[in-house]
C-alpha cells in the first residue's frame, strides 16, 4: 500500500507546493510510483508540472465530493512514474459544500482505498488553511511534512499547526505522525535563517530534516517552465537538496 504523506502549513508562501512537486519528482526518479494530489484551489501543483489550468476535466473535486472515482481523475505527468490528481476552480467551494456532508473528514481517505496499491507514495499538497480540505488530507495521511520558510512569522505559526495536528490525531486519525519539519528558502548568509534553524532543531530534534532547501533562483524559475527543478536544472543546489530530502524521507517513512 502507498505511503500517504501530507504537506501542510497554515501559512502560505513557505514553499509547500514547490516541495511537494520536487520531492514527488525525486521519488519518481528513484523508481517509485508517485501520485501527487493537489488539494489547493489555486492549482499550482498542476501548473508547476506543465498542465494548463482548466484544460482538462480531471480533478480532485468530484472525488472528494463522492461523485467520481479517484482512478478516473488521474493524469500522467512528463515525469516518468509520477501522476497527478489536479485541482480545479470548483474546489474553492468544497469547504462550504462539505460543511453538512456525511463522513466529511474521511472523504479523501475512503476515495484513495481502491488506488492505494497502485502507488508507492501518495503526496497531498494542502491549501494554506486548516479547513475541511486540509483536514481530509490529514485524516487520509500517515505522515505529515511541514515546510517552514526561514522567517519569524513562519516560525510563529509552526506551533499552531502542531497543536492543530494533535487535535486531529486525537479526534480523527490516531495514526498521523509528524515525519519532519523542512526548512525552505534558507540563506546561510542570513543571521535570521541560522537563528530559526537553531530554534527549530532545538524544539523538534531529529524531526527536522537534516537537509535544508536553499534560496535558489533555479527552483523559483522551474514552475514557470512547467517542470520540477530536478528536470529544469539537475545540478542546481535546490534540485540536489530535494534529492537528498527524498532519500531522508524514504528512510524516515520506512
Amino acid at each position: 500500500m502507498a505511503k500517504i504523506i501530507a504537506f501542510a502549513n497554515q501559512k502560505g508562501g513557505v514553499g509547500k507546493t514547490t516541495t511537494a512537486i520536487n520531492i514527488g519528482a525525486s521519488l519518481a526518479a528513484t523508481n517509485n510510483r508517485v501520485l501527487l494530489i493537489d488539494l489547493d484551489p489555486q492549482g499550482n501543483a498542476g501548473t508547476g508540472l506543465g498542465f494548463v489550468r482548466n484544460a482538462h476535466t480531471q480533478s480532485v473535486y468530484p472525488v472528494i465530493m463522492g461523485r467520481e472515482s479517484a482512478a478516473n481523475n488521474i493524469l500522467s505527468t512528463a515525469v516518468k512514474g509520477m501522476h497527478i490528481m489536479p485541482a480545479s476552480m470548483q474546489l474553492s467551494g468544497a469547504e462550504v459544500e462539505l460543511l453538512d456532508a456525511d463522513n466529511r473528514e474521511y472523504r479523501l481517505r475512503d476515495a484513495l482505498v481502491p488506488i492505494a496499491s497502485h502507488y508507492d507514495y501518495i503526496l497531498l499538497d494542502c491549501p494554506p488553511a486548516l479547513g475541511f480540505l486540509t483536514i481530509n488530507a490529514l485524516c487520509a495521511a500517515k505522515w505529515l511534512v511541514v515546510p517552514l520558510q526561514c522567517e519569524f512569522f513562519a516560525l510563529e505559526g509552526l506551533q499552531q499547526l502542531i497543536n492543530s495536528t494533535q487535535k486531529i490525531r486525537e479526534k480523527w486519525n490516531p495514526e498521523l505522525e509528524l515525519l519532519g519539519v523542512l526548512l525552505t528558502m534558507y540563506d546561510r548568509r542570513n543571521n535570521l535563517s541560522r537563528a530559526i534553524e537553531d530554534d527549530v532543531r532545538t524544539a523538534f530534534g531529529d524531526k527536522v530534516f537534516k537537509t535544508v532547501v536553499p534560496r535558489n533562483v533555479r527552483v523559483s524559475e522551474a514552475p514557470s517552465h512547467g517542470q520540477p527543478a530536478l528536470f529544469y536544472d539537475f545540478n542546481s543546489p535546490g534540485a540536489q537538496a530535494y534529492l537528498r530530502i527524498a532519500t531522508e524521507l524514504i528512510g524516515a517513512s520506512s
